[in-house]
């Protein structure tokens, strides 16, 4: 019998960039196929060595990536109100983007560029994924409903980095209200800028590059 999460809160709302049921199959396949390869190799060594190493030896070849594929399909994130909720394999964590201290926007540049959201509140960090493109201009953004809910939540805390934030979201949401092109999206500008300067570590936006994707 398929598996199925529990139904969301009606004020809640998922933050994934790719909606986990499109990759949870080939995460459940990865899994059982690692499992099997570790079964194989240890039936096989314990023809010809004691059954102790062997099974050490399936395990260590089958075991971490049956795990990483179970701990990525575990992934998700949500926002309830200001309170985002992340599941990992640790089990669950949560912040109040109303009592934020710090707000970020950090581009990864890459041939699969990322563009993501950087929330600090005391001691904890939070990474909200906003957009991914690829080299052709192509990708995928965080749906409208997601952009709404964050740039709201954002709106509530009284840093002025997160209401500069807030209202780059907002012109990414008008954005993609309208279906305008790529370069008329301040996500997909924020990317281009940092290509433009040849870097190849991540780059934190500055407070006039927040001002300048917020025009």
């Amino acid at each position: 019998m398929a598996e199925h999460d529990a139904p969301e809160p009606a004020d809640e709302v998922g933050l994934d960039l790719i909606a986990p049921e499109m990759y949870a199959p080939a995460l459940r396949r990865l899994a059982l196929a690692a499992l099997g390869v570790g079964v194989g190799v240890g039936l096989l060594l314990a023809l010809v060595v004691s059954w102790p190493w062997a099974l050490a030896a399936g395990i260590v070849l089958g075991a971490p990536t049956a795990l990483y594929a179970i701990g990525v399909q575990r992934r998700r994130i949500w926002l309830s109100g200001t309170v985002i909720r992340a599941r990992t394999w640790l089990g669950e964590a949560r912040l109040d983007l109303a009592a934020a201290t710090g707000v970020e926007i950090l581009v990864y540049p890459a041939r699969l560029s990322r563009v993501v959201l950087r929330v600090t509140a005391g001691p904890d960090t939070r990474i909200v994924p906003l957009a991914m493109y690829t080299d052709s201009g192509s990708g995928r953004e965080l749906h409208i409903l997601g952009l709404r809910k964050l740039a709201d939540a954002l709106a509530a805390c009284p840093l002025a980095a997160a209401l500069s934030v807030s209202g780059v979201l907002v012109q990414q949401l008008r954005a993609e209200a309208r279906d305008a092109a790529a370069e008329e999206r301040p996500l997909y500008r924020a990317m281009q800028l940092v290509r433009d300067r040849d870097v190849v570590s991540m780059v934190v936006l500055s407070d006039a590059d927040i001002a300048q994707l917020a025009r």
